[in-house]
This record gives structure tokens, sequence and C-alpha cells, in this order.
């Protein structure tokens, strides 16, 4: 009988194959005891495989720089720079010397004591530094223990769907797409840093399945369904042909794709809309270029501090910013400012224990906190600007002053390249990210001090809801059509109309048909969604009608639930788009 396990979606893709079950972590270190006259060998030991594990690491990290970028390769800093640290060197040695163990275990010891004290010291929630020295644990102890270095899948006889409880950015980043059909894990979502990567590598990925490598074993025939969130172990002929099936229809649907990917992105009675597109990496800039995007309507600017282990420079960033502008020298580029906090601390930030961090420290507030983090962003964003519209967003901002100090910052920087005869563009655009109901209710006042609006309904819709969207057991009740939202959403689109701004939409709930379609119906011309969707929602959204989807939105604005929020939008679209080719991916059919 098949077994059926629901996740969340985390690269786009449907594949069928054999399971490899992963065994990636942490082997079982014996504890041994030496005599004086192996101390010196046992650190020589530990020398030589310090020496060993930089050289892998490094290989990776040209093989990673060379597929995916040097910004994507960078990710392997923080364990090169670890393995020469005094705290990991010098306490190893001492386990040697003072307590006479071999190298292995002194090495295992040394780097659970570090494990323990940083979850002491640190938001339990950051597993940046933690899976850094996971990593570097699992790629050090198997070279002091002879055993083979695990994740390497250059050994199997086929390509195979990856199992595992959890993967890492640098195995993942060592995958060939060639031999690695897809990968499922239990844990995990789709911001986690190696899921970017596999999409990066057009890498089907299915996260958060719970228990998938727990039932899951060698060789089992399964099929993964990375567009929907599913995994099926042990399919029967039906599963086997209504997959086949769909993916026959999303290859023709694919094929239709490329014919408008250089089409304008218009609505069937004539309404234009911008069409832009949200990337992690400056690697995925072309690609959305390529896809057909109109600009970057969601830079995001995490890749360039998480899993550092220190602050990046000016410089860095100024280039990554200007790739991005030349990339699009007629469209819009706009730079998220950085979104650290929740699940994304950087090693350098000291962060306190939260009980609530996706409420606590995070997005602008870190960045108001510490300037000498976000000067240089702001000094790169403005030397930026002179490579095209380049504009600032300011994420989860709430409150009017939070806009007048960053301006206020913005003019001090200006007034500093000036006397530095460095050039800038004194035009640039301020807007605001608005993700919580706060924002949403105050918009008229944000407005006043804002060149743009841009609505993130991922958090909107969670802060709404107070439902943890990550969370698979409330994956239910996360439900971006329930009337709260969308009334928030007529809201701030008035209030953008009136005080003549642009408001885009950057939320998944863009790249969701119903969603467009209710979004053209609140009169909200601008959507920025995930680059390799791009070309699917300018084809939908060349299928609608303005004028029906300003009647479902108005009827969907007086509808009482969710529910019937859906049956308005579902009856508006009517038989204009396939939202079977959807299904299973959103909430296209009535809940």
């Amino acid at each position: 009988m098949a077994i059926v396990r629901d996740g969340f979606p985390a690269s786009e893709g449907i594949v069928s194959g054999p399971v490899h079950i992963l065994h990636w972590g942490v082997p079982e270190v014996p504890h041994e005891t030496i005599t004086p006259d192996r101390i010196e060998e046992e650190e020589e030991k530990f020398n030589a495989a310090r020496e060993w594990a930089k050289g892998r690491i490094r290989e990776v990290r040209h093989t990673t720089a060379e597929r995916l970028g040097t910004m994507e390769a960078r990710i392997f800093e923080p364990q090169l720079a670890m393995l020469d640290d005094a705290e990991v060197v010098d306490g190893t040695i001492r386990y040697i010397r003072e307590n006479r163990l071999t190298a292995a275990r002194a090495f295992d010891w040394r780097m659970l004591e570090l494990q323990a004290l940083w979850i002491r010291t640190r938001n339990p929630m950051v597993l940046d530094r933690l899976n850094d020295v996971e990593d570097l644990q699992v790629r050090v102890l198997h070279y002091l223990l002879d055993r083979p270095e695990p994740g390497d899948l250059d050994s199997l006889d086929e390509p195979v769907i990856v199992v595992a409880r959890s993967v890492s950015p640098s195995l993942t980043a060592q995958m060939d797409p060639d031999r690695t059909l897809g990968v499922a894990t239990d844990m995990g979502t789709r911001t986690s840093h190696w899921a970017i990567l596999a999409r990066s590598m057009q890498i089907p990925a299915v996260v958060g399945l719970l228990d998938i490598s727990q039932v899951a074993w060698e060789g089992q025939e399964a099929i993964l369904d990375g567009r929907i969130g599913r995994v099926v172990l042990d399919p029967n002929d039906r599963d086997r042909e209504v997959y086949r099936a769909r993916k026959v229809r999303l290859e023709e649907w694919e094929k239709e794709l490329e014919l408008v990917s250089k089409a304008d992105t218009v609505t069937n009675d004539g309404q234009p809309v911008a069409l832009r597109a949200n990337v992690d990496l400056p690697s995925e800039v072309v690609r959305a270029r390529d896809q057909g995007a109109e600009g970057i309507g969601l830079f995001r600017t995490e890749f360039l501090v998480v899993g550092r282990s220190s602050m990046p420079e000016e410089e860095e960033q100024y280039q990554a910013y200007r790739q991005a502008a030349e990339a699009f020298p007629d469209g819009a580029v706009v730079i998220r400012t950085y979104d650290l906090g929740g699940d994304k601390f950087p090693m350098f930030l000291q962060m306190a224990r939260e009980e609530n961090p996706f409420l606590g420290w995070r997005a602008i507030r870190v960045c108001l906190d510490r300037l000498d983090l976000f000067r240089p962003q702001l000094r790169a964003f403005l030397r930026a600007t002179v490579h095209g519209d380049v504009r600032i967003m300011l994420p989860l901002v709430n409150d009017v002053e939070e806009i007048l100090r960053v301006r206020e910052l913005l003019g001090e920087e200006e007034e500093n390249l000036k006397r530095e005869g460095i050039p800038y563009y004194s035009g640039y655009k301020v807007g605001i990210l608005l993700e919580t109901p706060a924002a949403a209710l105050d918009a008229a006042e944000l407005a006043r001090h804002c060149d743009f609006f841009s609505i993130g309904t991922n958090d909107l819709v969670q802060y709404t809801l107070a439902v943890d969207r990550t969370n698979p057991r409330l994956a239910h009740l996360y439900n971006p059509f329930h009337p709260a939202v969308v009334r928030q959403l007529h809201q701030v689109a008035r209030v953008g109309r009136a005080a003549g701004i642009e408001v885009s939409v950057c939320g998944e709930m863009a790249a969701n048909p119903l969603g467009a379609y209710l979004l053209l119906g609140l009169d909200i011309w601008s959507l920025s969604v995930a680059w390799p969707a791009v070309s699917e929602v300018r084809k939908v959204i060349r299928e609608f009608r303005v004028e029906d989807a300003r009647n479902a939105a108005r009827k969907a604005l007086a509808a009482p639930t969710g529910r019937d929020v859906v049956q308005c939008l579902v009856e508006g679209v009517g038989s204009s788009v396939d939202l079977s080719i959807f299904s299973g991916r959103w909430s296209l059919s009535l809940p």
C-alpha cells in the first residue's frame, strides 16, 4: 500500500526513482584513553585531519563557485575559519594532553562543548553556526575514524531521490543534479539555505515531512512532487499513472509558458501589469531576466551575511546590487535591507535567547540598532543607484519614526559620499514592506513618508491569523484568503492609490492564480513572484479580465469566510484559466 506524506514545496519539479537514505550525522565516537607516549601522535592525527578537511572544503567551495557563483560559495568560509579557531584547536589539543583522549574523542568533546555553549547564549532557532559546527564535526570525525566521507552520492549506480532527516547547505552544494533527482527531508522550510540552493540548482525538493526518513527505506520506489509538497512511497499503478499524466500536463504547460516568456504582461482587456521577480541569490538575477521578469521586486540581501563569520564589506554589497541593476537597465530593482532575526542570524551578531524570536529583535529593528552593519549597506545601495532604478525597501516597518530614522541615515551617507566624490542618484525611492496588521492599519500615515508600498503577504497572513507558517500542524489554518487578510489588502491598495504611490505584492500570494486574480481585482498592478514562476503568472494574467476580477473582488470583500472568498474567486475566474494544473499547490478548491 502506498505511503503518502505531505510537507512543504521547496523546489519545483516532479520526479520518480529509487530512494537513497542519506545517513548524515555525527558518528558515535568510542571513549578511548591513550598512554603518554601517544599524545604527540594523536596531535599529529588531529592536525592532519584539519589540513585534510581544509583541502576538502576548498575543493567543494571551488566547485560551488563554478556551478553557482562566488557569493554562494562563501557558505564554506565559516568552516574554514573554524578549523583554525583557537577555541576549536586549542581546546582539542588540551583534551588530548590533559585528559589523554584520542584525537577523535577530544575533538568530539570540544565540539559538543562549544555547541552547548552557543545553544545557551544564542537564539535556539539560529542554526547557522550550529550547522557549521555539525558539518565540520561530521567531516573531521569521519576522517579520524577512518570512515568514508558521508553524503557522497558519486558512487551510486543510478540517480536517486535523497531522503534524510535534514541536509546542510554544503551537502546540497555538492549534489549533482544528474545523480540527485530530488530531496525529501523531515525538517526544514522553504527559506532554509539548503532549499534556496536546491532551487538555484533546479533540484526538486520537499521539506517538513516529519518522518519520511523513518518510513522510507533504501531502494524503495518513490514519487516526489516539489510543486505541491508531496512524496508517495511504494506508489501503485494508479499513483504512477496520475503523476505521469500530471507530469505530461506540466511539461505541456511549460511549453506554453515559453511562448509567453517574452510577451507583454497585460490582461485580456488591456490592463498592463508590472511583473517582477523575487530573488535570493545574485545568480538568480539572470535567470529571472530570462524568464521575462520586468525587474526585481524583492532582492533579499541575507545571503550577504547569513553563514558568515564577519560582516560583508561595502564593496562586496555594492557589486551585488550593481549586478542586479545592470541586468535590468529598464526595470526597477527593489533591494530589501537585511531581514535578519527569527530564523536568520549571522554568527557575528550576538543574540540573546528570545521566547518569541519572530516577534523579537529582527528586520529593521536589528538594522537601526546595529549601524555598523546597516551603514555600509546604505552606502552600497546609494552607490548602486547610478546603475539603474534601484530602490530601497525596509522590512517589518510599523512606525513612521523608523522610516524617518532611515531617511536621516541615508542623508548622512549622501553627505559622506559627496565629500568623497563618489556618485549616486539623488532621486532614488524609499519604500516599506508592509507585513503586519499595524502597518496596514496605519498605512495612510506611513504613505506620507514612502515612495512605494510592497505587501509581504507571507508574514501579513502569519501575523494576522497568529499562525506560524512554517508549522506543518498549522498548515490548514494558514489561509491567505481569510476575510481579515483580504480586507487589509483592500485597505492598503486604497491608501496607495490615494497617496499616488505604487502598491505591489511580493509574497507568495502573488504567484497563486486566485491570489493574483484577487490582487488585480483590488487594482494592485505590480506583482513580484519567485523567479521560476514569472512566466506562469504572466500566462494566467493574460487570460484574466480586469472587470471580471473587480467584480469577484467586490464579492470577496463581502464574503464572511475564507471558503466564501475562494468561491467568489473561482466563480470569477470561470473557465478562463485551467486551475487544475495548480491543484494541491494552492488553496484553489473550496476547503
